[in-house]
């Protein structure tokens, strides 16, 4: 049998990755859906997700449905007579039809273990939760969420100082690996499908803008692992004299004082248990820089509240 007619269902960074690799790899990729161009960034223009820029890039079809619920949009979907479709971090949720579509169905990358974190912040959460193990799983897609076989997982270890965007990009590259031999290996029969486990459900539930404000009455250890888990995007944040600071790297050092405030000159914060000093900072408006940078122009004497 020659390459699937694969079709690819992506929105960000993460997915692209994979999509990258597909094509590379020489896969049949007929059909590329992602979310449509939206308004982003300070000045609100309209932007191309990264998968869609991609996929313009390579000269491929793309489709950008609002939802494909809409009987024409499943027509369609099902007028593309693929083998399979991969999913990554699409946005979407795909209606029964569009799940018994394709041939071989339609397979996700998902970033976790499964049955642990299931849902939309699996990275995230993972760090947030001081895990020390994550990884990605391919699984074959049903209407429930992430519930579906396991037909390849991978794991790997989370080292103590990373944060949410290297991990990411680390289970980025893994996905794309491990999608690319589930591939390979479909049309023979060489993928063993393995319902998920009862025991070890967690969920991944969304970021809200409200978690990302730091409760300094948490320990040290818990709030360095908050940040880090938050850390680049959205960003964990207190606030200084009314003005917003995003922290987007800091350490957990011995210290005592009420909870979220400084406890000398260089922005060390006492916690509920211990302190942090912060390393990676950004102001509302301006770039991220160093403590020691940003210290030289807004002075935080010990002593300062945080809220």
């Amino acid at each position: 049998m020659g390459a699937l007619r694969t079709i690819f269902m992506g929105t960000p960074d993460f997915a692209a990755v994979a999509l990258q690799a597909l094509l590379d790899a020489g896969h049949d990729v007929i059909a590329v859906y992602s979310q449509p161009p939206r308004p982003k960034g300070r000045g609100m223009d309209t932007r191309k997700s990264p998968v869609h820029l991609l996929t313009e890039k390579r000269g491929i079809a793309v489709r950008t449905p609002v939802t494909l619920r809409n009987p024409d949009e499943i027509a369609s979907f099902q007028a593309l007579n693929a083998d399979v479709a991969v999913v990554a971090a699409y946005g979407l949720i795909l209606p029964k039809a569009v799940l018994a579509a394709p041939r071989y169905g339609c397979l996700n990358i998902h970033a976790s273990l499964l049955p642990r974190w299931r849902g939309a912040a699996p990275i995230q959460r993972a760090i947030m939760a001081g895990d020390t193990e994550t990884g990605v799983t391919i699984m074959q897609m049903e209407e429930g969420l992430d519930t579906g076989p396991m037909l390849l997982k991978e794991a790997m270890p989370i080292a103590a100082n990373m944060n949410a965007g290297a991990l990411h990009d680390a289970l980025a590259d893994l996905g794309a690996r491990l999608i690319c031999a589930a591939l390979d290996r479909l049309p023979g029969g060489g993928l063993k499908a393995e319902p998920q486990p009862a025991d070890g459900v967690t969920y991944a539930a969304k970021i809200t803008k409200e978690e990302c404000r730091i409760d300094w009455r948490r320990s040290a250890s818990e709030l360095d692992r908050h940040i880090r888990g938050l850390s680049p995007a959205p960003g964990a944040f207190t606030e200084i004299g009314g003005e917003r600071l995003t922290i987007l790297a800091a350490d957990p050092v011995a210290g005592s004082d009420a909870a979220g405030t400084t406890i000398d000159d260089r922005l060390t914060i006492a916690c509920g248990e211990g302190a942090l000093r912060p390393t990676l900072v950004k102001r509302a408006g301006k770039r991220a820089m160093s403590v020691e940078e940003m210290l030289r122009g807004f002075a935080v004497p010990k002593g300062t509240a945080l809220s």
